[in-house]
């Protein structure tokens, strides 16, 4: 399994956004040490919270910063776009990171955005699916001619081809409706679940799953469960308690804002104690030790029937940035490898050494006796031979 990271991102306002945003790229440069392999950058134009307006812009950014890990559009709205020039922009980054770059897609989160844009909110979806259509056809070298009522194409044709072959990633947002696993099956492509911790999310993966397999196979492709993300917040520390102490530091504003965002709102709660108390019942964040978090993503892999490619933290700001710093590594160093294949080879061996019953203890014993005395006998005997020659 892969890990990574969805970032909007979430910032409170009244914060310096120069900074915040700084610390965003900070984020992604501590993760590619970490070893996670993925980021996705969110798109949102509105609300003064998520203020990431191009991700293209900052993956292109954090890709000079780092070495490893893949960028991603998490996700490009695309009935704000033009898909020509979309795909010119995607298909250039990722000659520009030499392949890092992929291309995560959705209608637009934020009807706020859509409502300045002049787009009615419920063609969000089959603008986005018009679009795809397009996009894919680009990317497959294909020359189009397509005229919607969100774009207008003639003899459009991308100059490049992409780095990545046959052609950079690409991966559908999926929430609750069923367009991001249709869209995803249409074109064999990626879906990447973003409420998979919500109960309701949890719930529809497995129908999620066969929503996609089902269009696939309609259109010919297979899908691939590695090309499956899910998405979910977690705040990790050395103990539950501690992991609750820190989210104090900004959940309830994360509250007050996603409340205008969806109905209901995934963490909700006037106080920081009722939000706490609310999340233990409802379980969509994990704020908890390793061992919840390890829990959580045995839960999701039972409730996907049959496993998924990649588990992305919903970054957030509920800690300070040192506590969040702490979340990742303590994943990284406790999570990640129970379910990467990296523990059971030590495990195996530190177990067969330390049940040995103290016989390699009893063998080095013996060969630091033998060394002494070897070295006792060979100085008596240069001794006895040097006695000689005198």
């Amino acid at each position: 399994m892969r890990f990574g990271v969805f970032i909007a991102p979430f910032h409170p306002v009244g914060q310096n956004p120069t900074l915040a945003l700084e610390r965003d790229l900070d984020l992604v440069v501590h993760l590619d040490r970490l070893g996670y392999e993925e980021a996705w950058i969110g798109e949102h134009h509105s609300g003064g919270y998520e203020i990431i307006a191009s991700p293209e812009v900052f993956i292109a950014v954090a890709a000079e910063r780092t070495k490893h890990i893949r960028l991603g559009t998490g996700v490009a709205s695309l009935p704000y776009h033009h898909p020509l020039l979309l795909a010119d922009r995607m298909v250039l980054l990722d000659h520009l990171t030499h392949g890092r770059v992929m291309l995560g897609v959705g209608p637009g989160q934020l009807t706020s955005d859509a409502h300045m844009l002049g787009i009615p909110s419920d063609t969000q979806r089959p603008r986005m699916e018009e679009s795809l259509d397009a996009i894919m056809a680009l990317l497959r070298g294909e020359r189009v001619t397509m005229k919607t009522d969100g774009f207008i194409l003639e003899d459009a044709h991308l100059q490049l081809s992409s780095y990545s072959k046959p052609h950079l990633e690409v991966a559908v947002a999926a929430s609750f409706s069923p367009t991001g696993p249709r869209s995803a099956g249409k074109h064999g492509v990626g879906m990447i679940s973003i409420a998979a911790t919500a109960r309701q999310g949890m719930d529809m993966l497995s129908h999620h799953y066969d929503v996609w397999d089902e269009i696939a196979k309609e259109n010919g492709h297979t899908v691939d469960r590695s090309s499956w993300r899910l998405v979910g917040p977690m705040h990790i520390a050395e103990t539950r308690e501690q992991a609750e102490r820190d989210v104090e530091f900004g959940i309830e504003d994360f509250s007050k804002y996603f409340s205008h965002v969806l109905p209901g709102g995934p963490v909700s709660g006037e106080t920081v104690e009722e939000i706490l108390e609310n999340n233990r019942i409802s379980g969509f964040a994990v704020i908890g030790s390793p061992e919840d978090a390890i829990a959580r993503i045995q839960e999701l892999l039972d409730a996907s029937n049959g496993g998924f490619g990649a588990f992305l933290f919903l970054d957030h700001n509920w800690a300070n940035p040192t506590a969040k710093h702490r979340s990742y590594e303590l994943f990284a160093q406790y999570v990640m490898p129970h379910f990467q294949d990296q523990i059971a080879a030590q495990a195996e061996s530190h177990r067969w050494l330390t049940e040995s019953g103290g016989e390699f203890v009893n063998r080095a014993v013996q060969a630091i006796s033998k060394a002494t005395t070897d070295h006792a006998e060979e100085r008596r005997a240069r001794d006895l031979q040097g006695d000689s020659e005198k």
